[in-house]
């Protein structure tokens, strides 16, 4: 069992409730009220959990800027009121900060009885994300 320091616990139902107000704001319509509300605690949670100076480094490497200026400038549409158009770029510049992530996340997932069932039907299994590191476009 992996053991969470008090921050990094808060840091869980920070990043918690910002993904839910993300995916309320969007089922409403985009309300840029909760959408606003869910990107600050989504930020402010994801740095309680690998702490300010790790988040630091991670969204501002040399090679992420073109992911991270989309990714906040995304935040900071949302925040002026065009909530449609920042939602866009948010997740535009999300895919390319954690594309990386991605194939890992697939790999657990195969390894969950009936999910990994369903990711390994031929049909699913070569659409699947296993070669998200390479770029498409």
């Amino acid at each position: 069992m992996i053991s969470l320091t008090d921050s990094q616990k808060i840091g869980m139902g920070l990043t918690g409730f910002g993904v839910f107000f993300l995916f309320f704001g969007m089922i409403l319509f985009f309300d840029k009220a909760l959408l606003a509300i869910g990107n600050i605690f989504f930020v402010v949670g994801l740095a309680f959990v690998i702490g300010l100076e790790r988040t630091f480094r991670f969204f501002f490497q040399k090679h992420k800027m073109k992911a991270t200026s989309f990714f906040l400038g995304g935040i900071f549409v949302v925040l002026i009121g065009w909530p449609i158009i920042g939602v866009i770029l948010e997740f535009y510049g999300f895919f390319l900060l954690f594309r990386g992530f991605f194939p890992v996340v697939v790999g657990f997932i195969r390894r969950i009885p009936v999910l990994g069932y369903l990711l390994n039907l031929p049909f699913i299994s070569g659409v699947s994300f296993t070669h998200v590191g390479e770029s498409y476009f």
